[in-house]
């Protein structure tokens, strides 16, 4: 099964599926690769795969990702690779995806692997607030509430939306959603 968690970069998308594998079994996470820089505090293989645009981009002529998007002047995308092996091994992925993303791979792999899609929710006052704390420069600041708009936009792609206003509301609401979902997976 895979579990996408998207919503506007600083939404909480990578501190609630960190908490998540945290407390449940068989969770793993699988870190996208992506051409930005490597922030303080950030490793290698854990939040992201970090390349060179002309890695990214022999990548992506090799058609290594099942999906990529250029996101705020830097490519992300999702390995075939690891992603199948993942797949293959049984256990429950989490993964952060923005928007774009989500809706290409969705489109690829539902036939083949249960998807769960959630969307987190974050009022922009609090969103700037986050990134401020953050360490955000304030150029990618204004990017990332510029996006917001149109990041919610796409909520009618998502099983499910969540309002992360309260950080061990929207922990215990997506665990009980990748149990119920798993449940059905299973009776199927």
């Amino acid at each position: 099964m895979l579990v996408i968690l998207s919503g506007v970069s600083g939404a909480g998308k990578d501190t609630i599926k960190k908490e998540i594998m945290k407390r449940m079994e068989n969770i793993i996470t699988l870190p996208s690769f992506t051409s930005r820089t490597r922030r303080k505090n950030e490793q290698e293989g854990v939040q992201y795969y970090f390349i060179s645009k002309s890695q990214f981009e022999e990548k992506i002529k090799k058609g290594d990702f099942y999906e990529f998007d250029l996101h705020h002047g830097n490519y992300y995308g999702t390995s075939r690779e690891l992603l199948n092996n993942k797949i293959k091994q049984g256990k429950i992925i989490v993964k952060d995806i923005e928007v774009n993303g989500t809706e290409n791979l969705v489109k690829l792999l539902q036939r083949d692997t249960k998807i769960v899609t959630i969307f987190i929710r974050v009022e922009k006052e609090e969103l700037k607030r986050r990134l401020i704390e953050r360490g955000d420069n304030i150029q990618d600041i204004e990017i990332r509430l510029n996006r917001l708009e149109y990041e919610e936009s796409k909520i009618n792609l998502y099983d499910y939306v969540i309002k992360n206003d309260e950080f061990e509301k929207t922990v215990q609401i997506i665990m009980t959603i990748i149990e119920n979902e798993k449940r059905i997976e299973d009776n199927t």
